[in-house]
């Protein structure tokens, strides 16, 4: 099963497993899901240690993906411009 997950990432190289916190069939209802979550957090979206991947596996919110799992475009899905590029020089 393929879709879109939000998963709990601290961005902490040691620890590689990612919490799903909930799955959706759409990159579109996916934000809105991060976005509900910033809203319930009062946080900015950077803030709240979220973000959207793909996965390709049949998995179960709750559960732990690592890399490898999941990617962060589904494959062939356009890219935002902005997205493409580090804002750092």
């Amino acid at each position: 099963m393929n879709m879109y997950a939000l998963i709990y990432d601290e961005h902490d190289l040691v620890e590689t497993k990612k919490y799903i916190l909930s799955l959706h069939d759409t990159r579109e209802t996916a934000e809105t899901a991060l976005e509900n979550r910033k809203t319930k957090l009062g946080r900015k979206v950077q803030d709240c240690n979220t973000r959207i991947v793909w996965i390709e596996k049949d998995i179960e919110a709750g559960n732990y993906v690592t890399p490898g799992q999941y990617a962060t475009w589904r494959p062939g899905e356009e890219v935002p411009h902005g997205e493409m590029y580090s804002d750092e020089d």
